[in-house]
Parts: C-alpha cells; structure tokens; sequence
C-alpha cells in the first residue's frame, strides 16, 4: 500500500477498510447488544452490515475522487480528522451523533467547549486522524478512465442495491434502530445530520406560500373534524369488504359512506403535507388548518403524533396536554383525543368549526400497545417489536385490533357530532398512509412510491355527515387532495383556490 502510485479502486478500498477499522467500534457494539449475534439470521445481518459499510464509503469515495483528486483529498483529510474527535467523544461520553446532539454541538459556546480537551483528544487526534492524514496527501493516485469509471460504478451500485433487498427480511430491526445506528456511522452520522439540522433551521424559518383570501358566505353554525389516521389500511376494514368484523360500529352508523382512496407517499410527513395541502406538490403551501385560522374560522388541533407541517394556530394540544383532564382508561391512549371536545365546540363563539384529530392508532410494530384491552378481539397477538419473528396470525389479530379501536373512536366521535344539534356536520376519516404486514416480507411503510406495494398506499377515506347536511357526489376513488376543498364547501367557504372537480360533496 505504500508503493508510489496505487490504482484508485485500491485506494479507496484501502481508506474504507481504514474506516471501518478505525471509527466503528461503538457501531459495532451496538449492533452486537441488539441482535441475536449467535443465530443465522444475526451472522446474516451483521455480515450485510459490514459489506454495505465498506462499499458504500469506497463507492462515495470513488465517486469524490473520480470528480478531483484534490476534492477528494480534501474530502477524505477532513473526514478522518472530524471522525477522530468524534468517535472521542463517541467513547468517552457515550453521546449519539444524531441531529439533537448536533444542534447541541453547534450552538455550544468556545469556553464550554473548550472544557473538553484532554491528552486522551490529542492521542486520538494524532493516532486516527493526523498521522492517516499524511498518507492520504502524499498517496499518489492513478484515475480511473471514463469506460472504467462507468464500469465499476454500475457494478458497485448493483451490488449495493443487491444487497440492501436481499436483507428485506432485516429492514424492520434497521427501520427501528435507525436513528442510533445512522448516528455512528462515521463520517456520515455528523454529515448527514448537519445537514439536516441547518435544513431544518430554514424550514422553522420558510414562510408559507399564502392562498387567496376566503370568505365565509353564510351564518350557519358548522362543523368538520377532520381525523389523520396514522398507517391505517384499506384491506383490513370490514366496511371495504374485509372478512374479519373490524367495525362493528361504523357499519351499522347512518349516513356514512366510504370511498377508495390513495396516498400521496408512504410515510408521515409526506401523507400528511399532502391531506392538508389542496394541491400534490413539493412547495410548502398555506396548509388548510392555517389557511382557515387566517380566515376566521374557529381552528382546533389535537394530536398523539408527530410529522405535520408548521400548524400557525392558537388552539394546539398535544395527547398529554390533554390528559391532565382526561379520565378513565381511555386517556392513555387515542380517545384522549375526544376529551371535552363536544364540549369545546358547542362553546365556540364563531360559526364555523374546523377540528384535526392526528391519531397514532395503527403505528407499528406495537400494535399490542395501541388499543386497551377490552378491544383485544382478536386473538392471540404478536407483542413483539420484531415482527418477523411473529406468527401470521399473531401479526394481523393486533394490527386488525388497532383498526376495531379505530371503529370506537371514530364511532364516539359521532355520536358527540350528533348531539350538537345546532350544528351542520361532518367526520372526515383519512390515513396518512397504509401498511405492509409481512407481505413479500416487508414490513410497516415508507418505500418509495415507484416500487412500494398497494398496502402501503391503499388507504380507508370515510365520511359521516348529519342529517340534512350536505350530500356527497357518487365517487369512486379520492385522493387525499380532495379533504382540502370538501371541507371548504362544508363549511361554506368562499375561495378563489377552490376546486369542485376535488369536492366530495354535492
């Protein structure tokens, strides 16, 4: 290796395994801590581990130094030096390098940080950081050709892509532990997450793109509540033609319809940017709870979950917030949501009512942990975080017990809807997204839209409406654009920005 001139494929192999060797202990120790190392299917996951690890850092490598020898030096130099500090502090505090302790790291003043250099930083500085430095700037390199270049980078890439679906079966245990394991992985935990922190900075910064003013066009007294499901699909409700009685409630309640719907994405953020946005796309536009706040309507938004874009309202209260005047079993889980809400309504001064309940009912992979006991109707159920490991059966009996605990909620929601009599209104259930359950092996959600499968996109979009309200169209199939301009027309909003080719009501 140190010859005068080594070919670049050499040489960014040798600087990976370097990596690995000299900043991957503590990634390591962690992986060995939280599988079964002695069984197959660990030797499996920790072999596809160390395989990715060392071909993706020579593949990015390759990459960089491919573009400039001088970038790529440049890039490598800096990366062993930070990663030295780094896996320091790694060992010697314990602390994770996600994007928090970043944040932490940043904005830590000169005379706090300076507390922290010890002869044990120097050592480690010099031994993993200065003394590869030296080699990595006199190593002289020989560049690929343009033919090769394309060569060993296809083959490279298929071999990862290769690799990463060959270990389908482990992606639930990397989904789960993702944050730690993205966190020590050098150098890309503190790259990674240093970008994300300034990202981020600038959205709490980003304004909205503003929507035309609305106007409300009558005085009636009118509500909608708008529930987000959260991984809720299609397949396993019984009011879509599932076998098993999921809802046993919703289907013997008047005046409610169901209609197939898609999502936008697969995971949160994405699904539920795009249910409250009245247009699919990447722009941050004013989303429907602010556009509504903005133009006098009375805004309420409760939650047990995470993910929604900027929500610029008065009335914002979290699961736990809630609780504080919550009774019963109930309030430790998604029906704390409904605590005085029927109350809260009938005391608004303002005619015009819009409620977003955000539910985190049929979160994997603790479905068990999502619902209280009496709706345990299915059984027996899998307790277990690693799925796989479950029955079948297991599997779906608490996944389809999330949705019989949705049925209940959804149910009491509308019963309390009813009992407002003053009020035209209207119960709007849609998912952020659906859910994979061991189908073709994968398992809960978040593949790309081009290669995911329907289950995770397929979503329930149900509707509940009081008498003498409003109709709905003969629709087939929605989108999650649609809940936008329904709720405008339900509440008899006046907007430019209205469409009525996306309205469900007549």
């Amino acid at each position: 290796m140190l010859k005068n001139s080594l070919k670049l494929v050499h040489f960014v192999i040798f600087m990976s395994v370097l990596n690995f060797i000299f900043f991957h202990f503590p990634f390591y120790t962690f992986v060995f801590n939280n599988i079964d190392y002695r069984s197959f299917g660990g030797v499996i996951l920790i072999a596809s581990l160390i395989v990715l690890m060392l071909v993706m850092n020579a593949f990015v490598l390759y990459l960089f130094f491919s573009l400039s020898r001088r970038f790529g030096k440049s890039i490598l130099v800096l990366f062993f030096l930070i990663n030295s500090v780094a896996v320091y502090f790694v060992n010697t505090y314990s602390v994770i390098l996600d994007e928090t302790m970043i944040g932490n790291i940043l904005n830590t003043r000169y005379s706090e940080s300076s507390g922290f250099f010890s002869f044990k930083l120097i050592v480690y500085l010099i031994f993993l950081g200065i003394i590869p430095t030296i080699f990595i700037i006199k190593a002289k390199i020989i560049k690929d050709k343009p033919k090769k270049f394309l060569i060993t980078a296809s083959l490279s890439l298929l071999f990862i892509t290769v690799l990463i679906f060959a270990n389908a079966s482990n992606w639930l245990w990397i989904d789960k532990n993702s944050k730690t394991l993205g966190a020590l992985a050098m150098p890309w935990s503190y790259a990674v997450n240093i970008s994300r922190f300034y990202i981020h900075e600038h959205q709490k910064n980003k304004k909205e793109i503003l929507l035309p003013d609305a106007t409300i066009s009558d005085h009636r007294k009118t509500v909608v509540v708008l529930v987000i499901g959260e991984s809720a699909r299609r397949e396993n409700f019984s009011l879509y033609g599932y076998q098993k009685n999921t809802n046993p409630l919703l289907s013997k309640t008047t005046n409610l319809y169901h209609f197939d719907a898609t999502s936008c994405s697969t995971y949160t953020t994405a699904g539920v940017k795009c249910l409250l946005e009245h247009k699919n796309t990447d722009d941050l536009y004013e989303i429907l709870p602010n556009y509504l706040y903005r133009n006098d309507v009375d805004v309420i938004w409760r939650t047990s979950n995470w993910g929604e874009p900027p929500v610029h309202i008065k009335e914002y209260e979290t699961s736990d917030q809630l609780a504080a005047n919550c009774k019963g079993e109930g309030c430790a889980y998604d029906e704390v949501l409904l605590t005085g809400l029927k109350e809260r309504i009938s005391a608004s001064k303002k005619d015009k009512v819009f409620v977003v309940l955000h539910t985190s009912t049929s979160h994997g992979p603790t479905y068990s942990k999502k619902y209280p006991a009496q709706f345990e109707t299915f059984k027996p159920v899998c307790n277990s975080v690693e799925l796989g490991n479950c029955s079948r059966e297991e599997l779906i009996n608490a996944y389809d017990n999330t949705v019989v605990y949705t049925d209940y909620i959804l149910h009491k929601l509308i019963e309390d809807l009813k009992e407002l009599k003053e009020y035209n209104s209207a119960m709007l259930f849609v998912s952020d997204h659906g859910e994979s359950l061991g189908e073709n092996n994968l398992y809960m959600h978040g593949l790309p839209m081009s290669i995911a499968p329907k289950e995770q996109y397929e979503i329930p979009f149900i509707v509940w409406t009081s008498d003498n309200s409003k109709q709905l169209k003969s629709n087939k199939t929605l989108t999650q654009n649609h809940v936008f301009h329904s709720v405008l027309k339900f509440l008899d909003m006046k907007s430019p920005i209205y469409d009525e080719h996306m309205d469900i009501f007549k």
